[in-house]
Order: C-alpha cells, then structure tokens, then sequence
C-alpha cells in the first residue's frame, strides 16, 4: 500500500473552483451562473444569470458569492473565459443577487 492514498478527512461532496479566486470549495459555498441567450442570430444579447437552486441547463461557472470575488471575475473577464461568451455579457444580475443575498444575512 502506498502512502498518502487514504485520507482520514471525510469527504464533503463535490467541489468546485471558483472563477475569481481559483480556491476548490464545496458547491454549497459557491454561486453556480449561466449563460442565457435573448434573441436569435446577431441580434442575440448574452446574459450571465445566477443559477442558485443549480437546475439551469447549460455550461456553469461557479463563484464565491461575495462582492469582491464579482469584482475579480469582472476584472478578468472570467465568466466569458469560464462560459465561452462574449466579454461584453450582462453580468448585473449576478451582482444583484449577491447583494440581495448578502442584505437577507444582515436582517434580523
């Protein structure tokens, strides 16, 4: 038997990497987004939208969901590397549910 093959940590599920701060994180702490077309041909517009139930069909880019990681991803054009569309897509409604998310912690 070799060494380093058995691990004592139990396993946490799936994992993911984040597209702003390329950490592995379990898929429960991470924002899956999608791409969504609108429109036909050249007139289609491209819309990343976050997927947090996890059921949209299509190719997913997993965030951490916090404002700064957003802020990273945009910077680096992230989300049209990680969902193969173009660098101008809307990303507002991701930074949107960020915030909502971030403001239903907050509440008490």
């Amino acid at each position: 038997m070799s060494e380093g093959t058995c691990t004592s940590v139990p396993s946490q599920g799936p994992v993911r990497t984040c597209i702003a701060s390329r950490r592995t994180l379990p898929v429960q702490r991470l924002l899956r987004c999608v791409a969504v077309r609108d429109g036909d041909g050249a007139d289609a517009t491209v819309r990343v939208v976050p997927d947090p139930r996890r059921r949209l069909p299509g190719r997913g880019a997993w965030i951490t969901p916090t404002v700064e990681a957003y802020e990273t991803a945009v910077q680096r054009r992230a989300f049209a590397r990680a969902l193969h569309v173009p660098a101008d897509a809307d990303t507002q409604l991701v930074l949107e549910h960020i915030g909502a998310a971030k403001e239903k912690e907050t509440d008490y």
